[in-house]
């Protein structure tokens, strides 16, 4: 009798040895089989997760602009006085909503290619107002005319027709004409073929951004979604071949297995360059837990600071010996036009650059751009992209709307704030499909662990405590 209590408890201990050895086998195998499943859904070929949804996002994309709409623009023009600013917005409109076009596989290079549509729906439930809304914002053809035509003479003609067309340094314009485009009357009455529209984002509406390449991830999960190489209608070649501007991915996706020390690259046409986000937190997303990467204030640091900016100064005087910071010039790559971007309300920028502007009222938490990133998958199931459009004015004595200026300012135009959270069905698919798989293969292992430690514990204490009193 004593014998089979005896052999009922070593039983009991070396199967509590078993169950913790098999839970200590198991979380290695179930990692290997975790990982081996994620690979095969990220990559970007016909039937995975990944390529479902890298094809038409599932999820909904807007883009709110909010404009500066001048308060003094005659002040401004005769006196140059501090341009007085009041912005109004939100104006959103659905982007993104296009499926991906001439998707191309490439076996031998493991690459995609593809064209994405441009499109943009106007959302009047979700602003403010209509598309009609009237703004005081500055005249974009005058402002561009002494940057793109710097020789005297043919300032001097051009001035003629400015004043022939009853044009400006500020101009009324809508909302949909500021942002897709208007017949400038200045342009019109240039006596030689040139385009005559203007917009800020002119051409949009049925125009294409691309062709992009992007690693497949096939022969390497680390290079999934990768830009290869970008042509497009914003021509990168104006860049020395030493600024590397394209780095990382479009943002919609990185390869997975993100850790919080990675700096994440992706590129984006709107601004002509690769940028970078940090690991900032962990957010809980509906249920799923996902890195936030930021934008950090480096990024737009001057060259001294952060020498990849070192392409974006393309002057001294303005840029005063490449020392400032907080705009980036990307005119090389906008025709020659003096367009310089920046974060809203010209948030991390050198106190000179906003000095000249009144109403500006930078904060982190409204105008910093971010990415949440579930880091198993390397998804982004949110993110805000929020960049700010400005054109720099400067003196120009032969041209009368600009001859009254005893300063240069950046004069900002809007800002924008384009954002994407996935959606509640997609969420609750995610939970189901991934995390919820992993979590609980996670619970099995260390339920398994934690039961055969605790039965071989308690198994061997009452073996112990027999043979004790046995020997006694």
């Amino acid at each position: 009798m004593g014998c089979d209590r005896n052999c009922g408890l070593i039983a009991g201990a070396v199967i509590g040895a078993v169950l913790a050895v098999f839970g200590g086998i198991l979380m290695p195998v179930g990692d290997m089989l975790i990982e081996k499943k994620i690979k095969k859904e990220t990559v970007l070929e016909e039937g995975t997760l990944a390529f479902k949804n890298w094809v038409k996002t599932g999820t909904e994309v807007y883009r709110q602009f909010w404009i500066f709409d001048v308060q003094n623009p005659e002040d401004v023009a005769v006196n140059s006085s501090k341009i007085k600013v009041k912005q109004r917005g939100p104006y959103t409109y659905r982007v993104r909503y296009l499926a991906k076009e001439n998707i191309t596989h490439d076996s031998k290079t493991h690459t995609v290619s593809f064209l994405q549509p441009n499109g943009a729906i106007f959302e009047p439930s979700l602003s403010v107002g209509p598309e009609n809304d009237t703004f005081t914002v500055l005249n974009l053809a005058v402002a561009a005319a002494p940057h793109l035509y710097p020789n005297v003479f043919i300032q001097g003609v051009l001035n003629s027709l400015i004043k022939k067309s009853k044009s400006s340094m500020f101009q009324k314009r809508t909302l949909k004409e500021l942002l897709w485009g208007y017949k400038d009357p200045f342009l019109s009455l240039v006596p030689y073929p040139i385009t005559t529209t203007v917009g800020v984002f002119y051409p949009y509406n049925n125009t294409a951004d691309g062709v992009y390449k992007v690693f497949s991830g096939k022969d390497d999960i680390s290079k999934v979604a990768i830009i290869d190489t970008y042509k497009g209608k914003k021509n990168l070649s104006y860049w020395p071949s030493y600024c590397d501007m394209i780095n990382g991915t479009d943002a919609a996706s990185f390869p997975p297995f993100i850790e919080k020390t990675q700096v994440l690259q992706f590129f984006s046409s709107d601004i002509c360059r690769s940028i970078y986000a940090v690991f900032g937190a962990e957010i809980n997303l509906k249920g799923i837990p996902v890195y936030r990467f930021i934008l950090p204030s480096l990024a737009f640091a001057s060259p001294l600071r952060n020498p990849d900016n070192h392409c974006f100064c393309t002057e001294k005087i303005i840029s005063k010996n490449c020392t400032s910071y907080g705009v980036l010039d990307i005119g090389k790559c906008k025709d020659g036009k003096p367009v310089y971007i920046s974060l809203p309300h010209f948030l991390y920028a050198s106190p000179e650059i906003s000095q000249p502007i009144e109403g500006l009222s930078p904060n982190e938490e409204e105008h910093s751009t971010y990415l949440d990133v579930e880091p198993i998958t390397g998804f982004t199931l949110r993110f805000a992209k929020r960049l700010q459009i400005n054109i720099l004015v400067k003196p120009a004595r032969k041209i009368e709307a600009l001859k009254g200026l005893k300063q240069n300012y950046f004069v900002p135009i809007l800002w924008l704030n384009e954002t994407g959270t996935i959606g509640d069905e997609k969420a609750e698919m995610f939970r189901s499909q991934v995390t919820g798989k992993i979590n609980l293969l996670g619970l099995v292992e260390i339920t398994l662990l934690s039961v055969g430690v605790v039965m071989f514990i308690v198994f061997m204490i009452s073996y112990c405590a027999r043979r004790s009193k046995r020997v006694n």
